[in-house]
């Protein structure tokens, strides 16, 4: 069985989403950048199928984007936990899978090969994507980033055990449609984390990373402040640096809502 790697896109917006206590950082320097994100939590994700292999799976109804969370009544949590499990089996394997609000249970017998009974499919450990950073401190070295939380594949937000940031750029663009907000497609550049996340909340992902933008820092706004007409927002789309775009505020919302966003 190998490990699935690939990138997924995360959905950004572009906000000064700052977590609490973020005001006392009076100079902070606007983001923008892509960035690659890996956040652990625990979850074992079918991520494709091997096309030989992974036939008994397939036609006993696992799919993609089936999260394994059990094999022969064993939790398991990671790949390497559902490979010594395989080893012990010489028969079928029973399967427990979360599949968005609903549980399934599935059995088959794993593909035979000289390693050892396989399941025939890739798996991804976590949640992988990218992202756009939307302010940094350069004094502490913190940031925060995508302006909105990292969801598990129940819709939910994703609990997270531990998180890393990587070097990352944009590879196609999904134009956003009045009600569909658009979407950054790309690959992490590096294996060598930059930084760390300490939080995924509903504002953002927050964490510690170095940088080596030269953009001057800006004061930060009290919400009060903030008014309809011109504006300006920084963002990567294509290769390069990030770049400056001409937008225009055509209403604010309260900033008490139920999504947890404070504006």
């Amino acid at each position: 069985m190998k490990k699935f790697a690939f990138t997924a896109a995360f959905l950004f917006l572009f906000i000064w989403a700052l977590p609490q206590g973020a005001h006392a950082a009076r100079l902070l320097i606007p983001g923008g950048q892509v960035i690659g994100i890996n956040l652990q939590d625990h979850s074992v994700t079918v991520a494709a199928f091997h096309e030989k292999l992974g036939a008994a799976a397939k036609e006993a109804g696992l799919k993609q984007g089936d999260r394994i969370t059990k094999v022969d009544d064993q939790p398991v949590t990671s790949a390497g936990e559902i490979r010594e499990l395989l080893a012990k089996t010489d028969g079928d394997v029973v399967l427990s899978v979360a599949r968005g609000n609903s549980t399934k249970t599935l059995r088959f017998r794993p593909a035979p090969t000289p390693e050892g009974p396989k399941l025939g499919v890739y798996l991804k450990e976590g949640i992988t994507g990218i992202g756009t950073v939307t302010w940094y401190d350069p004094q502490a070295d913190t940031f925060g980033a995508l302006g909105h939380g990292v969801n598990a594949p129940n819709g939910n937000l994703a609990e997270m055990e531990s998180g890393t940031v990587y070097d990352a750029s944009v590879m196609a663009i999904r134009k956003g449609q009045p009600g569909k907000p658009g979407q950054l497609m790309g690959a992490m550049t590096d294996t060598d984390p930059t930084g760390d996340l300490s939080k995924n909340t509903s504002r953002g992902v927050f964490g510690n990373m170095e940088t080596q933008v030269k953009t001057e820092p800006l004061p930060t706004a009290e919400s009060e402040s903030i008014h309809t007409g011109a504006a300006t927002i920084r963002s990567t789309i294509a290769s390069g640096e990030p770049q400056d775009y001409s937008v225009e505020i055509l209403k604010i919302y309260p900033n008490r809502t139920d999504s947890g966003r404070n504006l």
